[in-house]
């Protein structure tokens, strides 16, 4: 046993000769010009896009998204995550403890040793361990149970044996420096100790040879990161640095006449049409597979592969390829904007931004045509996406006595909530019902309220997420003109879609207000008492989260309070609040299907897909009628009056299957009569 050192340390390059640590450096310095080169080129093809309008919050980016692991501790929580944070914080943790070992070797500061170096050792020995299981659990998965959508080729299998290798002769090395040079506290470092215990008794030169190995394969990695999908490394870092602070998920970029004066274009036609930060974001894609998983296009056989898109659109940046011409026509209009992927994706691409984007460009050459095109057609003569003259917005009004803002101008009377009901909740048979209800709600609890009847034009929401985008701005600013002649400042609407339209998107064009869905209105007025809660048997009701009320704007809780069943949705995502949920005894229970809150799954109705023809065996709606049908629940609730149209079509109306679908309101306001 050699004797205690008098302060517990190592030393660096043991054994080795003075040109063996020149050749080290050496060969450290040509794996990294090499990696530097590579990532100067992808750096070229990013500079080919437009520059970025925002001011990136670095630090956060960084601490939410790289550090916290954010988007990744919210998918697949039972596999994929876990796998994947053993990985990167066990990366993490050898990182930084080679970056710390050579601030004390070529610093002047000399702090490896004593304490420091016992935990240090500690630490670095348990999160080796945690990435070679980590690595070892991914390469099982994607052997023998990868997710769908997640691609494999011979380079995947490469790159996990080669971070297995890293990992497994970091360990060796180790070993055989405890098995050379026996030390009283190696114990700081179980793992480590154990191997050195292990081997059989080295020489120094088989200590050299092995730590030869495992330089050249670090080495090999430094070189070779911008060739695999492990260039997230360094991209998504960037990616999580440079996003856009103030993006929401429901919000588009807007377009201004300049711009189109000043290039030519609307849209996206080719890659350098996107941002920079968006070409960049789409390097940072490992094709995980997590945004193909949950698109609800691609799981009922359409052409759209979110995953693809990013890739094919990355492959165009390199080879000039127009946008179309990489992805496919059908794989853009294919899209919901449910959003999902966007909420999906560990490292924030924003998938519907760049459909969204390429869709203004077809647009814009008139290449949309069919359903989608009337509907445009129908919002630019009437201002209604149903094609209903102004006049007809007051039809459902017969008979229920709603106060009109005009009318309240004229007698000089003011009010406090306008109640938008949106193109569907004056025309659809099914959305006016929830208008009715919504409406004897406000009335029932003495809310100061009013509606703009033939006043009220689309919200544009239709036309821009289809790709009009200025048809979309042409609606915006005439009802921000109406808002601010009538002194609006708090708006409710039943539908889902309006409400992030108005909430989100209006500000950009100075429509400032207060705007708060249907269900978060009742119930407010169900908690003050100035409304009774519905009462019902426990699983009698499942509930479908609306998209652009759950995971677009994060708002599942209100739905359910306003059915009156205590919810803590900030729990809802793990498997613990999921159960918490289902066995919850006292009051109302709902029977909750597999996805809801912000996992909820799409009825298919967004993006425009309200107004496109579509094949009766590829609806999204199909899909989710029958998850909530499985849930046994006798009744449907809604909260958006697109989803009820779609599940509608696709709950069947006879046999023992045949339940009904309701809006919330209409529910609630049963309970107040």
């Amino acid at each position: 046993m050699v004797p205690l050192a008098e302060s517990p340390t190592r030393t660096e390059f043991l054994f080795l000769p003075e040109w063996h640590q020149t050749a080290f450096y050496i060969l450290m310095a040509f794996a990294t010009t090499v990696c530097v080169w590579q990532v100067c080129k992808c750096a070229f093809h990013w500079m080919s896009g437009k520059p970025i309008s925002w001011k990136p919050d670095y630090l956060r980016g960084i601490i939410e998204f790289v550090l916290l692991q954010r988007k990744v501790r919210s998918s697949r929580p039972l596999s994929g995550a876990p796998m994947h944070l053993l990985i990167f914080y066990g990366f993490l943790a050898l990182f930084l403890g080679t970056t710390l070992l050579a601030i004390n070797k070529y610093s002047p500061w000399k702090f490896h040793h004593g304490s420091y170096y016992l935990v240090y050792e500690f630490v670095l020995d348990w999160m080796g361990l945690a990435f070679v299981l980590g690595v070892t659990w991914a390469a099982g998965r994607r052997a023998f149970s990868p997710p769908r959508g997640m691609k494999s080729d011979f380079s995947d299998w490469v790159t996990l044996s080669l971070l297995l290798l890293l990992g497994l002769t970091g360990f060796l090395v180790e070993g055989a420096r405890m098995n050379l040079v026996p030390r009283d506290f190696d114990s700081s470092a179980p793992i480590g100790q154990w191997i050195g215990q292990a081997l059989p008794q080295l020489t120094p030169a088989t200590y050299v040879g092995l730590w030869w190995i495992h330089v050249v394969l670090v080495a090999a990695f430094i070189a070779w990161i911008p060739q695999m999908r492990l260039r997230h490394i360094l991209f998504a870092v960037a990616s999580a640095a440079g996003s856009d602070p103030s993006a929401k998920m429901g919000r588009l970029r807007p377009v201004t006449i300049e711009e189109v004066e000043a290039t030519g274009k609307i849209g996206a036609e080719s890659p350098s049409d996107f941002s920079r930060w968006h070409i960049l974001s789409l390097d940072a894609c490992m094709q995980c597979g997590r945004c193909t998983e949950v698109c609800p296009a691609n799981a009922v056989g359409k052409s759209l592969d979110p995953q693809k898109v990013v890739q094919d659109i990355r492959s165009a940046t390199r080879t000039g390829t127009t946008v179309v011409d990489a992805v496919s026509e059908d794989a853009l209009w294919a899209c919901t904007t449910c959003n999902a992927c966007v909420e999906a994706c560990p490292v924030l691409i924003r998938h519907v931004d760049l459909i969204v984007e390429s869709r203004r460009s077809l647009v814009a050459e008139g290449r949309l045509s069919g359903t989608a095109a009337t509907m445009l057609r129908q919002l630019q003569s009437t201002q209604s996406a149903w094609g209903t003259q102004p006049a007809d917005r007051e039809k459902w009004m017969e008979g229920e006595d709603v106060p009109l803002a005009r009318d309240l101008a004229a007698q000089q009377k003011t009010f406090d909530t306008l109640l938008w009901i949106g193109c569907a909740g004056a025309v659809d048979p099914g959305a006016i019902r929830t208008s009715k209800a919504v409406v004897r709600l406000l009335k029932k609890a003495g809310v100061n309220f009013a509606c703009l009847g033939k006043d009220e034009l689309c919200t544009g929401d239709p036309a821009r997420r289809t790709g009009d985008e200025f048809t979309y701005q042409q609606l915006a600013d005439s009802n921000i003109q109406t808002f601010k002649r009538f002194g609006v400042t708090r708006i409710v609407t039943p539908c889902p879609h309006c409400f992030n339209t108005l909430r989100n998107e209006y500000g950009d064009f100075g429509g400032d207000f207060e705007v708060i869905h249907h269900t978060q209105l009742i119930a407010d007025l169900i908690e003050d008492g100035r409304l009774d809660a519905p009462e019902f048997s426990k699983g009698e009701v499942t509930l479908h989260d609306p998209c652009y009320l759950g995971r677009v704007n994060g708002e599942a809780d209100a739905p359910r309070l306003a059915l009156g069943v205590p919810s803590n949705q900030n729990g809802l995502e793990t498997p613990l609040g999921q159960w918490l949920n289902r066995a919850q005894e006292d009051g109302n229970a709902l029977a909750e299907p597999r996805h809801f809150g912000r996992k909820t799954l799409c009825c298919g109705a967004g993006g425009g897909r309200m107004w496109m023809e579509e094949d009766t065996d590829q609806r999204p709606s199909a899909r989710r009628a029958q998850e909530l049908l499985d849930t046994g629940a006798s009744k449907i609730a809604v909260a958006c009056p697109f989803c009820r149209i779609m599940l509608d079509t696709s709950v069947p109306k006879e046999g023992s299957q045949a339940i009904p679908i309701e809006d919330i309101a209409e529910i609630v306001a049963k309970a107040n009569e």
